[in-house]
């Protein structure tokens, strides 16, 4: 006679049931990207053929990378989870799930600057972007920056701005260039995991415009003909409505040259914000110029590390 089933048994065939129903959820979930990618082919075909670059070869293949739609969706998702799986995870397992689908609608390749002594900057990319997807690494940010640039890769990830950066890799984001990347996203967005070495965040960059999420900071690199001081640089921002959080600032050898300076904006700015205007008026006596540089979502507050299990 078979052996009577235990409540055990019950629970694991409600398991497997589970799975079955997640692994169908995914299934769909791939299908109707796959319909998104052919709605988009769709209007492309009616929009016409791409237009030609100024030198004579056919405009870049589109990007699906959308950062700002990522965020917000592990946003929503975070705030109605409940239970004891761990937020992170989650957050894991969704990010491995977003790349994967991004690889369905058209190719998708990560250059990371990891050089030997910061790997950890590969652990990171990884976290994010998943296992599955195509990365390399480069040893330095502006490699990572002319991979983007060339496109052979769609996302480049570099060390988050410094202070003591000699050569801030920031500054070769100064180009109204169509080819010029931007800061898209902040990493880690969801917690650091298991990634070696510094805590050191990074930032992706790509060439896919900085989107609002509701939660958003924006770079500024502001370039000054005459030399200002921080804090007189700061009233001026403030007085304008843009809230600083933090500078990084560089000056050219040339001492008469002009001084650059990164600063992070506590909120989505864009081109046509009136308090870059503003900000121009105020600085009426002083030659300045402002370049977007990118921004990104602010990354999730988890406290989960898995370091410190």
């Amino acid at each position: 006679m078979p052996a009577p089933k235990s409540p055990l048994d019950d629970l694991r065939r409600e398991i497997d049931h589970i799975d079955d129903a997640i692994h169908d959820l995914l299934m769909r979930r791939a299908a109707v990207v796959e319909r998104i990618g052919a709605v988009k082919a769709q209007l492309d075909e009616q929009n016409g053929p791409a237009p030609v670059q100024p030198n004579g070869t056919p405009a870049p293949q589109p990007i699906f990378l959308r950062p700002a739609r990522e965020a917000v969706i592990l946003r929503r998702l975070m705030a109605r989870h409940a239970g004891s799986f761990p937020a992170a995870a989650v957050v894991r397992m969704w990010r491995e799930m977003i790349t994967a689908l991004t690889r369905i609608q058209g190719p998708f390749a990560v250059a990371v600057y990891a050089p030997e002594e910061r790997r950890g900057f590969w652990d990171v990319a990884r976290d994010h972007f998943g296992s599955f997807v195509s990365m390399t690494a480069v040893n330095t940010p502006a490699a990572a920056i002319r991979a983007v640039s060339e496109g052979t890769a769609t996302v480049g990830v570099v060390p988050y701005p410094a202070e003591d950066d000699a050569d801030p890799w920031w500054r070769f984001l100064l180009s109204s260039d169509a080819r010029t990347p931007r800061v898209v996203a902040r990493l880690p967005f969801g917690g650091r995991g298991n990634a070696r070495g510094e805590d050191r965040d990074a930032l992706a960059i790509a060439l896919v415009p900085h989107e609002p999420t509701g939660d958003d900071r924006t770079l500024l690199a502001i370039e000054l003909g005459h030399d200002l001081s921080r804090g007189r640089l700061k009233d001026h921002l403030e007085h304008s409505g843009l809230a600083p959080t933090g500078f990084c600032t560089w000056h050219a050898k040339d001492p008469s040259g002009p001084s650059l300076h990164l600063v992070e904006i506590a909120d989505f700015v864009d081109h046509a914000d009136p308090r870059l205007s503003a900000f121009a008026e105020r600085m009426a006596e002083i030659p300045v110029r402002v370049n977007i540089v990118g921004g990104y979502a602010v990354p999730l507050h988890l406290s989960h590390d898995a370091r410190k299990v």
